[in-house]
């Protein structure tokens, strides 16, 4: 069947379902990832969240801060992303308090969410550009989903039943924010602008105080380069969808 002759809404909530996908799929490969000799582990496990790291970048930088201001005034923009920086600076602080490490799980919400709302935004203007955007989100979405998994499973105060449970309820929190974005925001730019640029400013908090301190190893320079092909990936998207 044409992917362009589908339903905008059949459309839209399927694309975004499929992207939410690869999340719990990162999650089961950081569950059964064993590499031997430990050191090469080690340096692949740092390496592939500074991957999701440079995504979670590349989204900031090339789809959620331009989106944000193409639609919404700087004021608006500039104050959602100082927003969004305080409250997950509280959040954070709070989770501390509390000793829970969910940070990666967290950075990577923000940026799937508001995507999969723009994704059901686009879906009827711009069928193509939708497509694109999806699998964009779905590659992200594998490295971040790892690195979130492998940060929450050292957390004690986690049982494993409820992190997979958690994870897996995550793909079908896709269709419901496309259906936000298709049914509440399409007409409403300045909303999509808020969410886009709140969300961005809890991610840069986020990036910068849990996800690339945690990738970064001592001697060892793949999880540099990891976080440039991270961006990378993002930038390859970007171009593809222009």
């Amino acid at each position: 069947m044409d992917f362009y002759s589908l339903d905008p809404v059949i459309a839209g909530l399927t694309l975004a379902f499929l992207a939410g996908l690869s999340v719990p799929l990162g999650a089961t490969l950081a569950r059964f990832e064993r590499i031997h000799p430990d050191w090469l582990e080690t340096e692949l496990r740092h390496s592939v969240v500074a991957f999701g790291g440079g995504a979670l970048l590349s989204a900031v930088a090339l789809v959620l801060i331009p989106e944000a201001v193409e639609r919404g005034t700087p004021q608006l923009v500039l104050g959602c992303f100082l927003g969004g920086g305080l409250v997950f600076f509280a959040v954070d602080r709070m989770l501390a308090a509390i000793g829970g490490r969910v940070a990666q799980f967290l950075a990577m919400m923000l940026d799937y969410l508001p995507e999969a709302m723009a994704l059901g935004a686009l879906i009827t203007a711009d069928p193509g550009v939708a497509l694109v955007t999806a699998g964009l989100i779905a590659v992200q979405n594998l490295p971040e989903g790892f690195g979130a998994w492998r940060e929450m499973a050292a957390d004690s105060h986690l049982p494993r039943r409820r992190l997979v449970l958690l994870f897996a309820m995550v793909a079908p929190l896709g269709p419901v924010a496309a259906a936000v974005g298709l049914f509440l925001l399409a007409d409403q730019p300045a909303i999509l602008a808020a969410v886009m640029a709140f969300a961005s400013g809890g991610i840069v908090y986020l990036l910068f105080q849990d996800i690339a301190p945690q990738a970064h190893l001592d001697k060892a320079y793949a999880p540099a380069l990891g976080s440039v092909m991270g961006f990378a990936l993002g930038l390859a998207g970007h171009m593809a969808m222009t």
